[in-house]
């Protein structure tokens, strides 16, 4: 439950510059209107002409694939769209921004009131004099973003100390801005052009490599391996410098992004006939055992943001020994493993790996624990995630089939490729999700735009949608009816300005209606896959229309586009998973599988 912040109401606001129109609907009206009398109208101007914005600003929807680097706002690649963005959002020249530098009256009349309310001396009120005014020159108002308190304070504190100014305590500088979370600025973030932009990246970044794990460690042996208890405590430990104290604070404003009460599954029994050579069942106990141990070490390390150790603990589990050495000491020895070691010697854990029922027990296991680590990361993937996690996310989805890979080097083939297949299909739907959900961010911004609404009204009323269904019928062969009723519904939503969530629940009623006749049948899977070529082939074609009639909105369209084939593909995913009783990753890892076993047979 959202609590406003203790004697916030005696405290004075001060208006931010406004990006985005808000709603009068919305609950969440984060910063109020400096409190005036009527004879006082004249001194302050409050009424706010806020423009329809129709430009996204990359910090929102921005994504970052490969390096390591970090990309500050407005350093979004280019390529990433064949569009330009001007394109699609030109900016609109009839409304007006609510002017910053015009406000010096609203910092007075802010000042004056805290001055009353609080007693504060003449010196107090002008070192907030220039406190407020950082606030306007660096944070904006603006819809469906939140900004943790602690964040916007360390700022603050960081602002102080550069010009050797006194801070005020939280509690005051809480008055300042009034939000109706205990914990979060709802409706505020960071100008674009603001420099805090570059310390917020950075120190996010910071977050996901140096902070201290919080949960408790599940896996006893992990805690014995050289480097990993480290990773925990020793390159992540508070120091009580501003710096930490605000990396942590980021840390565990990513985390609440997360799921964190997923858990692992159950992971079942290992159903077998014949041991293998030189093995008992205690041995099978122990593998199952050791691996459910490592399992949920992972599930940890994820949880806490420390993806670099996912590494190490698969080199442990797999007894990794690089077939040089530096130092002439294998992982084992270097890592103090007798444990492991005791409980299943890794000559056992080979032959084992060789049988075909344990392959099959062990790919369950990681599309199940895979599954939980999706929906860890990206619990809902039309949720905003900030630019920092999602690039985070996209650069360990890199590197998971070559750390797993390497860290198998000695384990038979078939096992790996297994392994791999599995790790494949994590590492695909990780990079699905994300961009997913980039998507989403930056079509948001269209979809609550008035006037770019009404020309793509105007825009798909010019469509010819009788030749685009002839030209269609023959690939597609779709019923004429319900391809009518979904041109009419698809304008009547564009009409009505719905919001994301809104479309999305049209687009799932659409899948359903087009699958039900399907339903409980084993050619569902395949009814699916049918669908979705059949979606995808129809939308091409009503882009194709707009593009040969230089539709003003095609850029706003085929972003729309876009979200629409992913967001389709990601439900029809999910309806397949579940009509099969399986989890997504383990629909999408078939896959790779059987296309791994095919290349395997040609060769």
């Amino acid at each position: 439950m959202q609590t406003s912040e203790t004697g916030s109401d005696t405290g004075s606001t001060v208006t931010l510059q406004t990006s985005v129109a808000s709603q009068a609907a919305v609950p969440t009206q984060v910063v109020q209107q400096v409190p005036v009398q009527q004879q006082d109208l004249d001194r302050v101007q409050q009424v706010q002409t806020v423009q329809q914005v129709q430009h996204v600003y990359p910090a929102q929807v921005q994504y970052v694939e490969g390096s390591d680097t970090v990309y500050t706002n407005g350093a979004i690649r280019t390529t990433t769209y064949p569009y330009t963005e001007t394109q699609m959002y030109s900016q609109n020249t009839g409304g007006n921004y609510f002017d910053t530098q015009g406000s010096s009256a609203q910092i007075e009349m802010a000042i004056e009131t805290l001055q009353k309310s609080d007693g504060l001396s003449t010196h107090r009120s002008s070192l907030l004099n220039s406190h407020l005014q950082w606030l306007l020159d660096n944070y904006e108002t603006a819809e469906g973003v939140s900004l943790p308190r602690s964040t916007l304070y360390n700022h603050y504190l960081r602002h102080c100390q550069e010009h050797k100014l006194d801070p005020v305590n939280a509690a005051s500088f809480g008055k300042l801005i009034r939000g109706n979370s205990k914990y979060h600025y709802y409706g505020i973030r960071v100008k674009p052009d603001s420099p805090l932009n570059r310390l917020q990246e950075d120190m996010q970044y910071m977050a996901m490599r140096q902070q201290p794990m919080q949960q408790k460690q599940r896996y006893k042996p992990m805690q014995k391996v050289d480097g990993v208890a480290d990773g925990f405590t020793g390159s992540g430990q508070q120091t009580g410098t501003s710096v930490e104290q605000t990396v942590i604070a980021q840390s565990q404003h990513h985390q609440q992004f997360l799921d964190a009460s997923r858990a692992l599954p159950e992971f079942g029994e290992v159903e077998i006939s014949s041991l293998p050579d030189g093995t008992t069942f205690e041995d099978i106990k122990s593998l199952q055992s050791l691996y459910r141990e490592h399992c949920e070490a992972i599930l940890d390390v994820v949880v806490n943001l420390q993806f670099s150790l996912i590494e190490k603990l698969w080199q442990t589990f797999w007894r990794y020994s690089p077939s040089t050495p530096a130092d002439g000491t294998t992982i084992t020895e270097s890592s103090n493993l007798s444990e492991i070691e005791s409980r299943l010697p890794k000559a056992k854990l080979i032959t084992l790996c060789k049988h075909e029922s344990i392959l099959k027990w062990m790919c369950n296991c990681d599309h199940g624990m895979y599954q939980a680590l999706v929906e860890i990361l990206i619990p809902d993937v039309l949720r905003p995630i900030p630019s920092a996690l999602t690039q985070a996310i996209r650069n360990f989805a890199k590197s998971l089939e070559g750390w797993l890979s390497n860290a198998m080097n000695n384990i038979p083939q078939r096992m790996i490729q297994t392994k791999v297949a599995a790790v494949s299909a994590f590492a695909q739907t990780l990079r699905r999700y994300t961009s997913l959900n980039h998507l989403a961010q930056a079509a948001r911004a269209v979809l609550q735009n008035t006037s770019q609404i009404n020309q793509m009204l105007n825009d798909l009323n010019r469509v010819d949608f009788a030749n685009v269904q002839e030209q269609a019928s023959w690939v597609c062969q779709c019923d004429d009816n319900m391809v009518q009723r979904l041109e009419t519904d698809f304008k009547m939503t564009l009409q009505q300005q719905s919001t994301l969530e809104q479309w999305a629940a049209w687009l799932d009623n659409v899948m359903m209606q087009a699958l039900k006749p399907y339903e409980g049948r084993p050619s569902f899977p395949k009814a699916a896959r049918q669908f979705l070529l059949k979606w995808s082939f129809y939308s091409s074609m009503v882009i194709r229309d707009l593009t040969l009639r230089s539709a003003a909105s095609f850029g706003s369209f085929h972003l729309i586009r876009l979200l629409y084939d992913e967001y389709m593909f990601y439900l029809v995913e999910h309806r397949v998973a579940q009509a099969t009783g399986e989890t997504p990753i383990a629909v999408m890892g078939e896959v790779r599988e059987a296309k791994r076993a095919k290349t395997h047979r040609a060769f």
